[in-house]
């Protein structure tokens, strides 16, 4: 059988990068209104509606309020969904439909270059929707800096981590329509149940277990410590996990694309 070893990857999958930001700059305007009215929506609706409804939640045996329980984790999941979506529907438009890579495979960049430039550009996405967010939210004082500061490489990280995943699902999909499986599969029960509206204890034994291998967990836990300051040595294994996640799944959705695109 033969062995595939992965090219060596270096900096020009920066041009990549380059490349979808001089795109993005022509749509910048209209891209930035979902990070800067998404929040004022959750916030009504968490903060006006649930949360007095909800009143306080007993998070690491301190009582906070619901929408101070629930901001962190939209903005985990605005890193999620900036990531994965970037790298999933768009990356397959640009592959499938617009023949961006059949273009760039011309120029000496490496297919795995022209991969990681896609995965740097999905993170890029992440930290700017999440540094979008956090001023809009800091407006109604539900934030405390600099400790939430934190946020911000914590969405360079998830963003690898999720566009990572996007990319994986990009190998694998027969056509665009595909990607409902994903989504509906794995995305949104992570939404859902990686502690984002409710404690994880609120599950059963076997719905904790199931969560605590879901990476968004994590990186809803790293995001309530960012922004509670409520650091537990517990966080250092919500970091160690989602970088191994991330070990795991950048080179293999290399793998897999290039096997994709060379078929």
């Amino acid at each position: 059988m033969k062995r595939f070893s992965l090219p060596p990857i270096s900096r020009r999958f920066f041009r990549v990068w380059q490349r979808n930001l001089t795109v993005y700059r022509k749509s910048w305007k209209v891209s930035i209104v979902p990070p800067l009215l998404e929040p004022l929506l959750y916030i009504a609706a968490f903060g006006i509606g649930l949360s007095g409804l909800i009143g306080d939640v007993v998070y690491q045996g301190v009582p906070v309020s619901y929408v101070d329980f629930v901001i962190p984790a939209l903005l985990a999941t605005t890193i999620m969904y900036n990531s994965f979506f970037e790298t999933s529907y768009n990356s397959f438009v640009r592959m499938y439909y617009q023949k961006t890579f059949d273009a760039m495979m011309a120029t000496p960049l490496t297919m795995p270059e022209i991969i990681t430039g896609e995965i740097a550009w999905s993170a890029t996405k992440s930290l700017l929707a999440a540094g979008l967010m956090l001023p809009v939210i800091s407006a109604f004082g539900l934030l405390s800096f600099p400790r939430t500061l934190w946020i911000l490489p914590l969405a360079i990280l998830g963003g690898i981590a999720f566009g990572a995943t996007g990319m994986f699902f990009t190998s694998i999909v027969r056509g665009i329509e595909t990607f409902n499986l994903p989504v509906f599969l794995f995305i949104t029960p992570m939404f859902l149940f990686s502690g984002t509206f409710f404690p994880l204890d609120q599950l059963p034994g076997w719905g904790q277990l199931i969560a605590m291998f879901l990476p968004l967990t994590h990186l809803v836990l790293l995001a309530r410590g960012a922004t509670l300051g409520m650091w537990h040595p517990v966080l250092l294994f919500s970091l160690l996990y989602i970088l191994v996640y991330t070990l795991i799944l950048l080179p293999w959705s290399l793998v897999k694309m290039e096997r994709r695109l060379i078929k």
